[in-house]
């Protein structure tokens, strides 16, 4: 989805009350885009991990306006997933591809290693599509 307005009105046809209740959650997911104004910027926080802690910032539960309580957890959910194509990655499916490069390790010793020294890694793999009702 390409607005957090329009993941609000999702959130609204799916949990109830009005999109202004879920507005907040869907920007959070999306600040990173101020940052990095591609797809990439979904690195940062549309994974397991942005899910969680994206709980740990706006709470366990919401109460919308229509007075029903939803987890946000289930929120983030429908967020990663409506732009992930149904995938919730985790942080290592983001990294995998990632080059460990020797400035990232500055001040770390024992763990700058050579390029060629580096696990290979299975390219083109995506995590398989959440079942739905499974909350994964």
């Amino acid at each position: 989805m390409a607005h957090p307005w329009h993941h609000a009105l999702s959130s609204a046809k799916k949990f109830g009350g009005l999109p202004e209740d879920y507005l907040a959650i869907h920007q959070w997911f999306d600040q990173t885009k101020a940052h990095q104004a591609d797809a990439r910027h979904r690195a940062l926080l549309h994974s397991s991990f942005g899910i969680f802690l994206c709980e740990q910032v706006h709470g366990v539960t919401l109460t919308n306006s229509a007075g029903r309580t939803i987890p946000i957890r289930v929120i983030g959910e429908q967020h990663v997933q409506e732009d992930m194509g149904g995938t919730i990655p985790t942080v290592q499916d983001w990294l995998a591809e990632l080059p460990l490069r020797p400035w990232m390790a500055v001040g770390a010793q024992g763990v700058r290693v050579a390029q060629e020294e580096l696990p290979s890694v299975h390219r083109g793999t995506r995590p398989k599509p959440a079942r739905a009702g499974t909350g994964q």
